[in-house]
């Protein structure tokens, strides 16, 4: 259960970033009183605010609940009673959810993920939201959701794309329909801004074109063989970090077992949107993420000695 302490240094955190962000949003854009529609905007601020439902939104994702209304209703409003006192209810929390969207999106890009150090691994996850006998019934994401087979079989739903660096930050992500492939040009397009240098991938990214299209901006895509393509040289360090890309493995195991990423109770797209958002903001908060050791040039070199 996550402790009292995890939840001030939370707050504390979002709270200051929401101050800061605010602060800034107010000097670039200033409304003129004269302003057509100026009289219509609403300041009256509301009953809570938005870091504390930030708060709400990423203390879920610490393992300790399997659903959002139990872990609202029991432990919000009664154990952090104290914490939040102004807590509105259940429903009227659910509405108040896609206000703080902009601010969390925001909050992720700016501290929660990590940057590029010149060594990334990439990978891809299922995200169903229903079971594939129901995949005609569901109404909620009719026409968003798609069926696609990955290792683990088909699903209908969604794929989210991820990057992380060495030190098991995640970089950024991109949500694809389950029926996009892991080289299509859309999610690399997102990739490139924030790469450089090696990324380590799996057999499923093997693809002439989009490696040439990548050595042209100056990232060394490194991957894996198929059993019947032809064996090449490959330097030692490329072999040592390929079997580092258990970190990338273990995220998606902390996202999925523990930050309860996958469930299909989502009753709207929003509440998906935000329970994935705040998912991926939770993580970095994470006291277990996994890292890679430094390979030492030294040990390689006593590696192709044998």
């Amino acid at each position: 259960m996550i402790t009292n302490d995890k939840v001030i240094e939370i707050f504390c955190i979002i709270d200051e970033f929401c101050k800061n962000l605010d602060a800034e949003l107010s000097k670039n854009l200033q409304i003129a009183p004269t302003d057509e529609g100026y009289k219509h905007l609403r300041h009256r601020k509301g009953r809570m605010s938005e870091s504390e439902i930030m708060t709400i939104l990423l203390c879920y994702h610490f393992g300790t609940f399997r659903n959002f209304k139990h872990y609202y209703l029991f432990f919000v409003k009664e154990h952090l009673k104290t914490y939040f006192p102004t807590a509105v209810s259940y429903n009227r929390f659910v509405e108040l959810m896609p206000r703080v969207f902009f601010q969390l999106m925001a909050f992720m890009k700016l501290y929660a993920f990590g940057k590029c150090s010149g060594i990334s691994f990439v990978d891809s996850t299922m995200i169903p939201v229903c079971h594939n006998v129901r995949r005609y019934f569901n109404k909620v994401f009719d026409g968003v959701a798609k069926s696609g087979k990955g290792t683990m079989g088909w699903c209908h739903g969604f794929k989210l794309h991820f990057l992380c660096n060495d030190t098991g930050e995640v970089m950024t992500f991109c949500l694809t329909p389950a029926n996009v492939d892991d080289r299509d040009k859309r999610v690399w397009s997102v990739f490139t801004k924030v790469l450089y240098g090696k990324v380590f991938a799996d057999r499923g990214y093997i693809k002439q074109e989009l490696f040439e299209q990548l050595f042209g901006q100056g990232i060394h895509l490194v991957h894996g063989l198929k059993a019947k393509m032809k064996n090449k040289l490959m330097p030692m360090y490329d072999k040592i970090m390929l079997r580092k890309r258990y970190i990338i493995e273990c995220i998606n195991e902390l996202l999925k077992n523990k930050a309860n990423l996958v469930h299909s109770r989502h009753r709207s797209i929003h509440n998906f949107v935000m329970n994935l958002c705040s998912a991926l903001a939770a993580y970095c908060f994470f006291e277990n993420k996994p890292e890679a050791l430094p390979v030492h040039i030294e040990n390689i070199r006593q590696l192709e000695l044998f």
